[in-house]
């Protein structure tokens, strides 16, 4: 699938902030969309990625960020804020969801 595929009301609930933190956060998160087959895969792979990060935040920070590296603190703080905006879309039936298709 592609990023263009989730609904609006994800695609604002995730890559607003990441966008906003740091590009190479929102590449992370657009990257997981081509492994999805649907919303549901995609939220699922979402918040493995945001689990895996904020176990290892500094490994992370090597392995995703190219170049102007946050810091671990300003890392967990957006992947939290993300976490409860995608919550927030899980409690929105799909059916009630906005998709651009």
């Amino acid at each position: 699938m592609d990023t263009a595929d989730l609904s609006n009301e994800l695609y604002h609930a995730i890559f607003n902030p990441a966008e906003k933190f740091h590009e190479d956060l929102s590449l992370q998160f657009g990257l997981l969309a081509e492994e999805c087959v649907d919303e549901t895969d995609y939220i699922k792979k979402a918040e493995e990625l945001i689990n895996k990060i904020q176990k290892n935040p500094k490994r992370a920070i090597d392995d995703f960020f190219f170049e102007n590296l946050p810091s671990t603190e300003n890392l967990v703080q957006v992947l939290q804020r993300i976490t409860k905006k995608i919550e927030k879309v899980k409690q929105i039936p799909i059916e009630k969801r906005h998709f651009e298709f």
